[in-house]
């Protein structure tokens, strides 16, 4: 009997237990990962500012600012194709694109944001197809596609994010601080903006996840379930959990060595690292 009250004493404890002592327990449960270098590409990028991995094709692509002004229209830009092992297949795929940034993928298609315009590159081709211009805009800098082709596109000199529709846009939010990655994920759309991460509601609200990651918050992908990475171009990766919790994965700011726009392969939890001035791509594996 006394082993039976005294259960019931711990059950009764912790219905009773305050708010914050339960969120101070539920996050000690979020999984730690950790980073396992894989593989570095050779140095024969241009300046690559963001990786998108492609599935169907199962290859990544590179985008290159190739200068050191990543707001110049000076037609130098490009995007390369880089293997999974890490080999550089085309250093300049598609060319004749200005300052290309973050990237989107949609049925055969690859979106590139670039300065004012998306690219429209046809894949199997290699070509770029069209532009779609967006009003007013000169800093457009990444991208987030949902499964219907509606495109997400944060635009940093202006602060402001846009959703384009048949080639409309549409203005989310402005007035933000530095808006960059931007991800569509599980029907949810989140953003970072400053040193913060962020769900954009429905209502076009913003809802703050986690703040002080500083270095200028740059790419996010999801791991798996609640967890995001989350890159800072000055040399950081964090994990970041939707309840707020974060934990800093890698940290390059003394060695300064860039990480910048991500991408990432979820069948094999790798996480692929722009590495900008340094002109390389880095594969991590996320354990």
């Amino acid at each position: 009997m006394k082993k039976l009250y005294f259960i019931a004493a711990i059950a009764l404890t912790a219905c009773n237990m305050p708010n914050k002592e339960k969120e101070t327990e539920q996050k000690a449960t979020v999984q730690h990962y950790e980073l396992l270098e894989k593989w570095e590409s050779d140095s024969l990028l241009k300046v690559p500012e963001s990786v998108l991995f492609d599935k169907a094709n199962q290859v990544l692509y590179v985008s290159n600012l190739d200068g050191s002004d990543p707001w110049k229209a000076d037609g130098k830009g490009s995007i390369a194709k880089v293997g999974l092992d890490g080999k550089i297949i085309a250093a300049e795929w598609v060319s004749g694109l200005n300052a290309p940034k973050g990237m989107g993928l949609y049925n055969g298609k690859l979106y590139a944001a670039d300065l004012g315009n998306i690219a429209v590159i046809n894949i199997a081709s290699g070509k770029i197809e069209k532009t779609i211009p967006i009003q007013g805009a000169t800093g457009l800098n990444d991208i987030s596609i949902d499964p219907n082709g509606v495109i997400y596109v944060t635009e940093y000199l202006s602060k402001k994010l846009y959703k384009v529709e048949n080639e409309k846009a549409e203005l989310i939010a402005e007035n933000l601080t530095q808006p960059n990655g931007v991800l569509f994920h599980n029907n949810e759309l989140f953003l970072l903006d400053g040193t913060g991460m962020f769900k954009v509601n429905a209502d076009k609200s913003m809802a703050k996840i986690a703040d002080g990651m500083e270095g200028g918050v740059d790419g996010i992908e999801n791991i798996e379930g609640n967890n995001f990475i989350v890159s800072c171009w000055e040399g950081a990766l964090w994990q970041v959990n939707t309840d707020g919790t974060k934990h800093l994965l890698m940290d390059t700011r003394k060695e300064k060595r860039s990480t910048a726009d991500i991408g990432f392969d979820p069948s094999t939890k790798t996480v692929y690292v722009p590495t900008f001035f340094r002109n390389t791509v880095v594969a991590y594996e996320v354990k």
